[in-house]
């Protein structure tokens, strides 16, 4: 925790689940609420995992640490989410901690991860269950375990499997959060010493339309800001058919006009200004014409 402000991520979520050991649950809350206060997280999001609500943790976790934490913390991650329920049942404790510790209402985000069967099954309602949500994240890990899959890598592809076996949970859990207006975000790579691997695996996910994946190791975090964000090329071009399309649509009134062997129209518009806000975000200036 001493270390990760530094390291240049989005966003940071300090764990008190699969992290830490059973007997470390109940002391690790004061840590977690010492590294908020303490530590200076710039402009971060900042998220706590707490423990899914089929443990006897959860509970404690929100009171504790939402009540102790103040206004720093911006999110509460729920591992496990098998349903809408459990998501309105969180947004509900949250507004008594939030009442009783002076925070205002509303004040703290749900991330919900979706990491079993059941949880797939229902990923449209759970993503529309509470104003509160802001993400959905993809737990491919357990995933996995609940599908029976033999894999122990979670997700990781397998060459002896024609084609790519967690396609479908990808688009699923993708098509809920879009149709919601959430942020969609891919999770772990367990081969912490395998750049590439995490460089393709993270493509796989990039390409769909999420907009991140989760680094377990300091040395993801460049591959993923540099997979997630457009290329100079994207964004310059991005910029270019915003005004090659408001030149057809204002100056020219067309609906529709060619830019270079491409015809672009509204979908295209729509498309360049995502680019566009997604490199601005990254840093990136549009090139001297």
């Amino acid at each position: 925790m001493a270390k990760a402000p530094s390291l240049g991520a989005d966003m940071y979520f300090l764990d008190l689940e699969d992290a830490v050991a059973p007997l470390e649950k109940e002391e690790s809350r004061a840590r977690v609420v010492k590294a908020i206060r303490e530590q200076d997280w710039g402009d971060a999001v900042l998220c706590v995992r707490v423990n899914a609500w089929d443990t006897r943790w959860t509970y404690g976790d929100v009171i504790e640490v939402v009540g102790q934490a103040g206004e720093r913390l911006d999110e509460i991650m729920l591992p496990k989410v098998q349903s809408a329920a459990q998501v309105v049942a969180m947004d509900l404790l949250l507004t008594q901690v939030e009442i009783n510790h002076g925070l205002p209402t509303g004040h703290i985000g749900i991330e919900a991860q979706i990491e079993t069967a059941q949880g797939l099954i229902n990923v449209e309602e759970i993503c529309s269950a509470s104003p509160r949500l802001e993400t959905v994240i993809l737990g491919p890990v357990d995933m996995s375990a609940s599908m029976g899959m033999p894999s122990l890598s979670g997700g990781l592809q397998i060459p002896d499997y024609p084609g790519d076996y967690f396609h479908y949970v990808f688009m699923k859990i993708l098509m809920a959060g879009r149709a919601t207006g959430l942020q969609v975000i891919d999770g772990p790579y367990v081969k912490v010493r395998d750049p590439e691997g995490f460089r393709d695996y993270a493509r796989r996910s990039q390409i769909l339309g999420f907009d991140g994946k989760w680094s377990l190791h300091p040395d993801q975090i460049p591959i993923v800001n540099e997979v997630f964000s457009p290329t100079q090329e994207q964004f310059d071009k991005a910029w270019d058919v915003l005004d090659s399309y408001r030149q057809a649509t204002e100056g020219d009134r067309k609906g529709a006009v060619m830019f270079g062997d491409e015809m672009i129209d509204e979908a295209s518009r729509k498309v360049a200004e995502m680019l566009v806000r997604k490199g601005q975000r990254a840093g990136r200036t549009r090139s001297a014409s």
